[in-house]
């Protein structure tokens, strides 16, 4: 894919030293390690330098030696700028993980259960909104903004893989499997994302649409990002991946109702279906078979698990607020709003 377009002086010394690495474009990145800055939460330029660092990981940039991955200057500054994540993210996570704690010890089935109405409670719902109210230049908005997660769907999470043992390893590999089709290609889930997004005319490369992605959708991933690149996170992944499994069926559901109402063809809204059923039984596996023998072999990785679960819990609601707000005001929630398009 591209490299994005910088958004300010960190991802501008961050993109520069990839594209054309030298001994001042080091010195520059560098200096990024050595600069600390609070807000990158909410700070768009220091949130698609990390984004970039870390997507190293993932897919191939046009033009960027696949070498800089492990570039001591490009180590350094994602080292940074994750320890900045970490630092804003756990004074928000860590007393919601605190009070929680006691409770989960005694009860972490019915914890786990209980999360998504206790810590994201009041954020709205972009599903809901689609069943009900979402215009067809929504819908694809809505595509566009998963698409940073759902083009690559279960690979921060396979990171946990070789990070947990036993049985809570094993159930994992059963939801991941499903993720990635069951042992068919067509069937992938990114792939059936893809075929979604190419239903509606939009482009289905991985990072298409890097430039229009607003500030929460790069925190929601970078934050699993943070989780996924280091194994004293892996619990934190498992937890991760619970919320997401717990909190995706109806929505689901939801979803292929909206694009039904809009008369869309089944491609656009296939993937949605498919997941229906596919995460009904995947949030019961997470629970029991990965969350509950984790933790039985391990009780310190209780607390990571939980960090994990409410942080990703709590990074999708800034995204819901960001997107319901905008589309209530009859506005774009993309920071480049996309050309018209003329459904078949």
């Amino acid at each position: 894919m591209r490299l994005p377009q910088p958004r300010g002086p960190i991802s501008t010394s961050v993109v520069e030293h990839l594209r054309r690495p030298s001994s001042a474009s080091d010195a520059q990145l560098r200096a990024v390690s050595q600069d600390p800055s609070p807000g990158i939460t909410a700070d768009e330029d220091r949130l698609l330098a990390l984004w970039v660092l870390q997507e190293l990981s993932y897919h191939a940039f046009a033009g960027v030696d696949p070498d800089q991955e492990w570039d001591l200057a490009v180590v350094q500054a994602r080292t940074q700028l994750e320890a900045e994540l970490a630092t804003e993210l756990l004074d928000v996570v860590l007393p919601v993980v605190e009070e929680l704690l006691p409770e989960a010890r005694r009860d972490l089935t019915g914890t786990l259960f209980s999360l998504p109405g206790r810590v994201a409670a009041s954020a709205p719902s972009i599903s809901a909104w689609a069943r009900s109210s979402m215009t067809a230049e929504q819908w694809r908005e809505m595509l566009v903004l998963r698409s940073a997660s759902q083009l690559k769907e279960a690979d921060p999470h396979t990171f946990a893989v070789p990070r947990i043992p036993g049985r809570a390893k094993v159930a994992l590999m059963e939801i991941q499997f499903d993720e990635y089709g069951s042992g068919d290609p067509s069937a992938l889930h990114s792939e059936l994302f893809g075929q979604a997004m190419a239903a509606v005319g939009l482009d289905r490369s991985y990072g298409g649409y890097a430039d229009a992605w607003p500030a929460p959708v790069l925190l929601s991933n970078v934050t699993l990002g943070w989780f996924a690149g280091r194994r004293r996170w892996a619990p934190a992944v498992v937890g991760h991946l619970t919320m997401v499994e717990m909190t995706s069926s109806l929505p689901s559901k939801f979803y292929v109702a909206g694009a039904r109402r809009l008369g869309l063809p089944e491609a656009a809204w296939r993937y949605f279906d498919e997941h229906v059923e596919a995460d009904a039984a995947h949030e019961q596996v997470a629970v029991r078979d990965v969350c509950g023998p984790l933790v039985a072999e391990d009780p310190e990785a209780l607390a990571t698990l939980l960090v994990g679960a409410v942080a990703g819990l709590h990074v999708e609601s800034l995204v819901a607020e960001l997107v319901m707000g905008t589309w209530e005001q009859g506005r774009s929630c993309l920071r480049t709003p996309l050309r018209p398009w003329a459904a078949a």
